[in-house]
């Protein structure tokens, strides 16, 4: 397959209005409080238009939502004339899809539009109920989606465009089977837009079997982290976690926080201990009920939590403009966990600030980010809160102990290992 990769001819863009859209739709997003696009809207939206496939490589908080739901609007024909679904979004969670509906309704301002939202933990008789009574737009779940396709209520005839949002994630998570099920129910004239951070061979891999010579553009700047955010880190033993993020947490006073842990146990005794401090604190992990992490996440929106403690559920996709700090309690497992966590601040260009505990023996995994995001994070420091292996020793004793204390320190970066 021959990758047309498009170059960005519109990066130039300045303003929605020299966009070709129509009348009602710039009005909406005057109404919507969209005044510049962002370089994938600019990129993306005119290949839509032209009914081109595309793959847009964009990291989350670039505006990719409105890239592929601004066309898709512009196109719909109206419910009177066709009541089944025209335009199927797929996304790996059920926050993103709730997040993506509510967007693509912010944009649809002025035009009755009918958009279902096709996820686990919801009430599957409402979207039988809603599918029954006609909708324009579906986004989903791959898991609920092919529910729906196995009980004949989600009907494909009439679907002119799919949208593979977050596909990298979609297949780490081990969605390809019901992935390709949807697009094969799908027309083989239909238009196929995929948004993806990377393009792994899997990615590819899809893309060649079931796309169209898509026109690709990469809107991924070259270092990973956001220029908008600061990125630092403390090193900290087990036993003063707790003690140094009291500490942070008074100095910094952030806005909005979220505090991401390892494990749900972790999650659900970090939020007591902060709860006796920060009444406005809540709490999120994958054990929950859906209609909890609603309401948790809707807290969040409407400024009535200051502090979410969370696991990675919602490391991706979870698009709220107010969070101003992100600290890593717990080292991610992977790089591409820590690019996700720290990317839910300093969205659409925003300030924001990151905070890394790192405790012995994470040392080497500290440095693995680094190299990731083609940047150094600095170091931070809060007096009497470091871990023994990192004090300095005194002058006369330095030298004596500076072998076997580089050796045991698991603070320690050998330089040969740091970004060159």
């Amino acid at each position: 397959m021959n990758y047309v990769v498009q170059e960005s001819e519109t990066a130039g863009i300045p303003r929605f209005d020299d966009l070709d859209l129509s009348p009602v739709m710039r009005r909406a997003l005057k109404h919507a409080g969209f005044e510049t696009p962002s370089p994938i809207q600019a990129q993306l939206i005119p290949l839509a238009l032209e009914g081109e496939d595309v793959i847009g490589q964009a990291r989350t908080g670039t505006g990719k939502t409105a890239a592929f739901a601004i066309p898709i609007l512009e196109q719909l024909d109206p419910l009177e004339e066709c009541r089944d679904p025209q335009a199927i979004i797929i996304v790996p969670t059920r926050e993103l899809a709730d997040q993506v509906g509510r967007e693509t309704q912010r944009l649809a301002h002025g035009v009755p539009t009918e958009v279902a939202v096709l996820a686990g933990g919801k009430d599957i008789k409402r979207q039988l109920r809603q599918l029954e009574n006609g909708v324009q737009i579906v986004v989903g779940t791959p898991g609920r989606l092919h529910d729906h396709l196995q009980r004949r209520s989600l009907r494909t005839n009439n679907v002119w465009c799919v949208v593979l949002d977050e596909a990298d994630r979609m297949l780490d998570i081990g969605f390809r089977p019901q992935i390709e099920r949807i697009l094969r129910k799908c027309s083989k004239d239909r238009q196929t837009l995929l948004l993806s951070a990377t393009l792994p061979p899997t990615v590819r891999k899809l893309a060649e079997s079931y796309m169209h010579e898509p026109a690709v553009i990469d809107c991924c700047d070259k270092d990973i982290a956001v220029d908008t955010i600061e990125q630092r880190y403390f090193t900290v033993s087990h036993d003063k976690k707790l003690e140094l993020l009291e500490r942070l947490l008074e100095r910094e006073n952030p806005k909005q926080a979220i505090i991401f842990c390892r494990t749900k146990r972790g999650t659900d005794r970090l939020h007591r201990q902060l709860s006796r401090t920060y009444p406005a604190c809540g709490s999120m992990h994958g054990d929950l009920a859906q209609r909890e992490r609603d309401r948790v996440l809707q807290q969040l929106r409407d400024d009535k939590l200051q502090i979410l403690v969370a696991t990675d559920v919602v490391g991706r996709g979870i698009d709220i403009s107010t969070i101003s700090h992100i600290i890593n309690y717990d080292m991610p497992q992977d790089c591409d966990d820590y690019v996700h966590r720290v990317g839910r601040t300093g969205r659409m260009g925003r300030d924001g600030i990151a905070f890394t505990f790192v405790v012995p023996g994470e040392g080497d995994n500290l440095t693995s980010i680094e190299q990731r995001i083609n940047k150094q994070l600095k170091r931070d420091h809060f007096e009497g809160l470091d871990p023994p292996a990192t004090v300095v020793a005194a002058p006369a004793a330095q030298e004596a102990v500076k072998k076997p204390a580089q050796k045991l320190n698991p603070m320690h970066r050998k330089v040969t290992r740091r970004r060159r």
